[in-house]
């Protein structure tokens, strides 16, 4: 009987958050909107320090059988984003800007949404042009090849690195099905130390790493 584990964490990239804004959403447009504009990122409430931050992956593994092959059953089941090495003893939803916390049910959970399986770390400052390569994708011609989007693939695809070098602020993709809870990690000061989105299929909090900051 097979069983998932996480059997690896591992840094994916940096990633520069200038403004200390951070939008955590899909960076594709809206499936409905047929003008393909800016997709209104769900920008968080709390704001981070602005710097150079790493973005880490915890990797789960369950082999399996299908139609006679085997396959190593290799997923991301957590992403992080990591404010400080501190050490984080308790964990809180974190809310955006537009949420309001008098209308959520005790229980209920908020995050973003993402019909394309695919979420986001960014800067909330520089959010237009870093989500611009997703947008030009959808808006060529629908009757001739498609190019790629103009990003940095990372680990075999499993990420994507979209940056604007003139305000120095980055983008970078991560795996995200249905509707993804972003968790915020404190110290025992308060602030924090971690945002990380666990994916929907695994437990929502993931251990990252042998230590107590996750």
């Amino acid at each position: 009987m097979s069983f998932i584990q996480v059997v690896e964490v591992t840094e994916v990239t940096e990633i520069r958050i200038p403004s200390g804004r951070l939008i955590v959403d899909s960076p594709w447009p809206e499936d409905d909107d047929p003008e393909l504009k800016t997709r209104v990122g769900r920008e968080l409430e709390e704001r981070i320090p602005p710097g150079v931050f790493r973005v880490e992956a915890a990797w789960t593994q369950a082999p399996y059988e299908f139609m006679g092959e085997y396959f190593d059953g290799r997923e991301v089941a957590a992403i992080r984003l990591r404010v400080t090495d501190a050490p984080v003893v308790r964990w809180e939803m974190a809310l955006g800007v537009e949420d309001d916390i008098e209308r959520i049910r005790p229980g209920g959970r908020v995050g973003f949404n993402s019909e394309t399986n695919m979420g986001s770390f960014a800067d909330a400052a520089t959010w237009p042009s870093l989500t611009d390569p997703f947008r030009g994708f959808w808006q060529e011609s629908p009757g001739g090849p498609r190019k790629g989007h103009n990003t940095v693939t990372l680990f075999d695809g499993w990420f994507e690195r979209a940056s604007d070098d003139t305000h120095e602020a980055d983008l970078v993709t991560f795996p995200a099905e249905g509707t993804s809870v972003v968790w915020l990690g404190r110290t025992a000061t308060g602030s924090i130390a971690s945002v990380v989105v666990a994916d929907g299929y695994h437990s929502c909090v993931v251990t990252l790493s042998a230590d107590s900051s996750v």
